[in-house]
C-alpha cells in the first residue's frame, strides 16, 4: 500500500522545520536553495526525518519543480 503526501515547500529557510496545515498538507520550511535539486533533495530528507521512515522509501511524483508537490510514500 502507498500514501501520497501533499507538500507545501518553502525553499531557503533559516532553519527546516515541518508544520501541518489544516487541509492536511505538510508545510516544510527546507534550508537549501532551490538550485541543481538540492532543495528536493533536503526536503526529502526533513520529511523522512519528521515520519521517522527512510529517505529511501520518499519520492517527489509531481511538482518537482514547483512549491507545492506531492511525495509518494512507499510500504
Amino acid at each position: 500500500m502507498a500514501v501520497e503526501i501533499r507538500v507545501r515547500a518553502i525553499p531557503n529557510s533559516r532553519a527546516a522545520s515541518v508544520e501541518k496545515l489544516d487541509d492536511g498538507t505538510l508545510k516544510v520550511k527546507v534550508d537549501a536553495i532551490p538550485e541543481k535539486g538540492k532543495a528536493n533533495k533536503r526536503l526529502i530528507e526533513i520529511v523522512a526525518d519528521h515520519l521517522n521512515i527512510p529517505k529511501s522509501k520518499l519520492h517527489i511524483v509531481s511538482g518537482a519543480r514547483s512549491r507545492n508537490k506531492i511525495i509518494h510514500v512507499d510500504q
